[in-house]
């Protein structure tokens, strides 16, 4: 039976999930959520204190497909999805960071928002990322970013949905489906479309470490869009 994964999303820069070149991937971070979906699955992130969104779908997704890490970083599908930190906002928050030499396995991360902020590798990250070697994919999603909808309160109520850590899992014929069909009902002219900026889309520059869990900002020197 399909599932449906909700959690709640802290940082939202375009990067986890990034929604950008055609289709939504979770290539980082929530890997209890990327080890345990599989296609046909929902993932929906909800709106943290943090974001000020607490209650609204910043996303919802539909996984259609899971890849290891090395194939989804050398599919020829996904190489816009590479970071170029020196690039637009778009570019900058690519996800396709990660590959495993196969010789001597051992991970590589590209110069990243994960990265260090001189653009080395993040150990913490690389190991808490790394620990599931799963991409999920989707080609059926709804991104609404700093227009993120309020969920109605029948609805959330009907989950016992609360604001936390981690994620919470409902079978989608029992529970997830109320949720699914009024974002398939409401909004199917915005499905596959990035409907507005992520809410910290003018940090794209920013880097994130686990280990602090903190965001680090370099001053500003241009706009980039």
């Amino acid at each position: 039976m399909p599932k449906v994964f909700i959690y709640v999303i802290d940082r939202d820069f375009g990067f986890a999930p990034n929604p950008f070149h055609g289709s939504c991937t979770l290539a980082t971070c929530k890997p209890g959520i990327r080890k345990s979906a599989a296609p046909g699955d929902w993932v929906v992130g909800m709106g943290g204190s943090r974001l000020k969104a607490t209650g609204r779908c910043i996303y919802a997704m539909r996984v259609g497909r899971k890849l290891s890490f090395n194939d989804y970083w050398n599919s020829t599908e996904f190489r816009s999805k590479r970071p170029v930190r020196n690039g637009s906002k778009k570019m900058m928050v690519g996800d396709n960071i990660y590959f495993q030499d196969p010789a001597r396995h051992r991970w590589h991360q590209v110069d990243s928002h994960h990265s260090n902020a001189d653009g080395s590798p993040n150990p913490h990250n690389i190991e808490r990322d790394t620990r599931v070697d799963a991409v999920l994919i989707s080609n059926h999603f709804y991104y609404f970013g700093s227009e993120a909808p309020v969920v109605p309160n029948w609805i959330l109520r009907g989950l016992g949905y609360e604001n936390g850590r981690s994620y919470r899992v409902f079978d989608l014929d029992a529970h997830g489906y109320k949720l699914v069909r009024w974002l398939e009902g409401k909004f199917s002219k915005c499905l596959n479309r990035v409907l507005a900026d992520p809410f910290d889309f003018d940090d794209s520059v920013a880097r994130y470490s686990v280990k602090t869990n903190r965001i680090s900002v370099p001053p500003r020197s241009s706009s980039r869009r």
